[in-house]
C-alpha cells in the first residue's frame, strides 16, 4: 500500500484535515468521474436498455464486493440504501409479538433506536436497554432479538463476544464496522448485519447492504418486494420474491449510486483491505495518544477507527475546528467530540487537529 497514492485519490485533503468518515467518508475522484461519465452518456443516449443493463451488471458487482468484505456468500447479501434500511427490513420481517423482548444497548445510534421505538409503538414489543459491554450476558428467556452495534458510534468499542446470546438471533448495526475494521459475519455470531456504503467504504449516500444468515433466509419474509425483487415480474400477482437476500434489495438503486460505490471499493481494494484496516487503526491510536499527552483522554475504546473525547462545548469547538480546516463531528447529548480516522489520513491531519484544539 502506498499511503500517499491512496490519499491523492481524495481531493478533499488538498484543503482539509477530513476526519469524519463515521458520518460520510471522503469521496474519491474515481467515484466522481464514474457518476459524471454515466450522466453524460445518459444525457446523450437516454436511459434505455444500455443504461438498465449496466445498472444490473454494476449492482451484481457491488453485491459481490460487499459479500467479500463481509466474508459471506453473495447469495446472502442484499443491496440497500443505508444501515437503517437494513434494520427496518429485518424488524419488519421478524414475527415479533406483543410482549416479546428486544435487547439493545445504551450506546446505540438513532438509526437503530428509531426503528426499535417504532416497532414498540406499532407492535407492542418490549425494549430493554443494558450497558453495551453487557449486551451478550443479559439475554433471558423472554428475549427474542438482540439488536446493537458492531462498533459503538460513541466511542469505538467493539461489541463483546456474542456467544452468550445462545439461540437468540442478533441484529448488528455495522455502520461503524464494515470498511473500518476487519469483518467476518460468520464468526461474529450474528444472524443479520446491516451496513453503510457511504461511511468507511467511501461510497455515495444511498448505498449500503444487509447480510442475512443462510439459516434465516427462508424465515425472513420479504416486506415489500417490487419489480427488481421478483423472480419473474411478468407473473403479475403470482410473482414470487427472488431467492436469497436479493428479495430484500432496495426497491430502486440508480446506476449512478452503484457505480460510484463500486469505484470507491476499487480504490480501497486496490490499496489492500488488510493495509487499509491496519493503517486506520494505527493512526486512530496515535490520535488517542496525542490527546492524552494534551490532557484530553479519549473515551474508552478498542482498536478501531473512532476516537472520542470530552469537551466543554462540543458544538462550538466543532465549528471552530471547521474554521481551521479540520472536519470532525460532535455527538449531541454526550458532551463528546469524535474524530473518524481512515487509511486516507496521515500524521499531518492528526497534528492539525491537535494543534487547532482550543
Amino acid at each position: 500500500m502506498d499511503p500517499s497514492a491512496l490519499r491523492a485519490e481524495f481531493a478533499v485533503f488538498e484543503q482539509f484535515a477530513y476526519l469524519n468518515a463515521g458520518t460520510c467518508g471522503p469521496l474519491s475522484g474515481a467515484s466522481v468521474k464514474a457518476v459524471g461519465d454515466i450522466l453524460a452518456q445518459a444525457g446523450v443516449e437516454g436511459r434505455g436498455p444500455t443504461y438498465f443493463g449496466a445498472t444490473l451488471d454494476t449492482g451484481a458487482r457491488l453485491r459481490e464486493a460487499y459479500a467479500q468484505l463481509l466474508g459471506a456468500s453473495v447469495d446472502d447479501v442484499a443491496l440497500t440504501t443505508c444501515t437503517s434500511e437494513g434494520i427496518v427490513r429485518v424488524l419488519g420481517a421478524l414475527d415479533l409479538q406483543p410482549g416479546d423482548e428486544v435487547l439493545t444497548s445504551d450506546e446505540e445510534h438513532p438509526g437503530l433506536q428509531g426503528p426499535l421505538g417504532a416497532a414498540r409503538a406499532q407492535r407492542g414489543i418490549e425494549i430493554r436497554v443494558v450497558p453495551f459491554a453487557q449486551i451478550a450476558a443479559t439475554v433471558r428467556p423472554e428475549t427474542k432479538l438482540v439488536a446493537c452495534s458492531h462498533v459503538s458510534w460513541i466511542n469505538g468499542r467493539v461489541v463483546p463476544d456474542l456467544s452468550g446470546t445462545g439461540h437468540v438471533p442478533v441484529l448488528l448495526d455495522g455502520a461503524q464496522g464494515i470498511g473500518a475494521v476487519p469483518t467476518d459475519v460468520t464468526t461474529l455470531g450474528c444472524a443479520f448485519y446491516a451496513g453503510s456504503g457511504q461511511k468507511w467504504l467511501c461510497g455515495p449516500v444511498g448505498s449500503g447492504m444487509l447480510w442475512v444468515a443462510p439459516e434465516w433466509s427462508d424465515r425472513l419474509r420479504a416486506s415489500g418486494p417490487t419489480y427488481l425483487n421478483l423472480e419473474n415480474p411478468s407473473a403479475g400477482l403470482d410473482a414470487v420474491p427472488r431467492a436469497g437476500a436479493a428479495r430484500h434489495d432496495a426497491s430502486a438503486l440508480s446506476l449512478e449510486t452503484t457505480a460510484a460505490a463500486m469505484a470507491a471499493l476499487d480504490v480501497l481494494g486496490g490499496a489492500g483491505w488488510a493495509h487499509v484496516h491496519e493503517r486506520a487503526a494505527t493512526l486512530a491510536a496515535a490520535l488517542a495518544d496525542g490527546l492524552a499527552e494534551r490532557g484530553r483522554a479519549a473515551a474508552p475504546r478498542d482498536r478501531t477507527t473512532l476516537v472520542s473525547w470530552q469537551d466543554d462545548d462540543p458544538a462550538s469547538t466543532r465549528v471552530a475546528l471547521a474554521d481551521a480546516g479540520v472536519i470532525i463531528r460532535d455527538l449531541p447529548g454526550t458532551g463528546l467530540l469524535r474524530a473518524s480516522v481512515g487509511a486516507w489520513n496521515d500524521a499531518s491531519d492528526i497534528e492539525r487537529l491537535l494543534s487547532a484544539l482550543p
